[in-house]
């Protein structure tokens, strides 16, 4: 029934993204686009923390990466946006990777401040570079190309955007079902249980913060499609703690968990826009109440429900044995 329902709330929402373009404005299809912006960011930051368990905190640093890279071959060579995007993408990548042989002894707040370090240095590229990136002044980005058809409104970046993040979620699961994605989660439960078991964990690690960097450098070449402007302020820490948010929310190391988030959170962050000055107030408070009484998310695995009962239960209560024993003392 579970299975059932997950297809159908599927089918309902590509009916709903095939319908849009015929029925919304403008600024409905940028929203809509920004999502899956969003959930592109979402599956990234899910993959290095949710799955694998390293505390990240440079993913808005590569997202920055990923715009200004794609916004930049834009701009001299007006190449097909999709090189742009697999441009964007493998500078992250290759950046995440080496952030990843950097950081794969550190853990816990050790590995977050390191990656947090490494955000805000991107953050003092963006905005000191100025003979590539024009600084605090933003960069005004060129439309992006397809075979000579330009890029120009929402409503034509639309079906690519949707189709990109639609090719992430999947691609997402493949990983999520493979030997790779058993090796996540292995690393994510003990680093020495899964070095017994034969799982190289520094690799492990590294190819971790690899996908994740290259999500976010493809999420940032996909706002390229659709947007004109970019300023460094928009990449810096508010953007990582949104990001992050958003899987916590929507429950670690759950895919559909990190979607929702999302796009709820999408949907917040637009909302409250008109109160800027209390955006962070807001969040932490959300955060802070998710983390108090709802710790595994919206999307809280039956595993991790079990867990969180049989935690509940006395110290002292064990299981009764076929021969009236408590299992649980000697």
């Amino acid at each position: 029934m579970k299975i059932n329902l997950d297809k159908a709330l599927l089918w309902l929402a590509l009916l709903v993204l095939l319908v849009l373009p015929f029925t919304a404005t403008g600024y409905v299809l940028y929203i809509v686009n920004l999502l899956m912006v969003y959930v592109i960011l979402s599956l990234g930051l899910h993959i290095v923390i949710g799955e694998t368990g390293q505390f990240a905190l440079s993913h808005a640093a590569f997202y920055g990466v990923g715009i200004y890279t794609a916004a930049i071959l834009n701009t001299a060579w007006h190449p097909p946006f999709i090189v742009s995007i697999l441009a964007g993408g493998l500078v992250s990548a290759v950046l995440g990777y080496v952030l990843g042989a950097l950081a794969i002894r550190m853990r816990d707040i050790y590995l977050a401040l390191s990656t947090f370090a490494f955000g805000e240095a991107m953050q003092w590229v963006f905005v000191n570079w100025t003979a590539v990136t024009n600084g605090s002044n933003g960069y005004q980005m060129s439309p992006a190309r397809i075979f000579g058809f330009q890029l120009t409104s929402d409503i034509r970046a639309y079906p690519f955007v949707v189709a990109i993040a639609a090719l992430t979620l999947w691609l997402t699961v493949l990983l999520s079902r493979s030997r790779l994605g058993s090796a996540f989660r292995a690393v994510r439960e003990s680093d020495v249980a899964a070095q017994a078991m034969g799982v190289n964990v520094n690799v492990v690690k590294r190819v971790a913060f690899m996908f994740s960097a290259a999500y976010a450098g493809v999420a940032g070449g996909v706002y390229t499609t659709f947007a004109s402007f970019i300023h460094p302020d928009s990449l810096g820490f508010d953007a990582t703690l949104l990001i992050l948010i958003m899987i916590v929310v929507g429950g670690l190391g759950s895919v559909r968990g990190a979607v929702v988030g999302a796009v709820l959170f999408g949907l917040i962050s637009e909302v409250l826009r008109q109160v800027l000055s209390f955006q962070e107030i807001i969040y932490g408070l959300i955060l802070i109440g998710f983390m108090m009484f709802a710790p595994g998310g919206l999307f809280i695995k039956r595993q991790a429900r079990g867990a969180q009962r049989l935690s509940r239960l006395p110290a002292t209560q064990g299981v009764k044995s076929s021969a009236g024993h408590d299992e649980g003392r000697p």
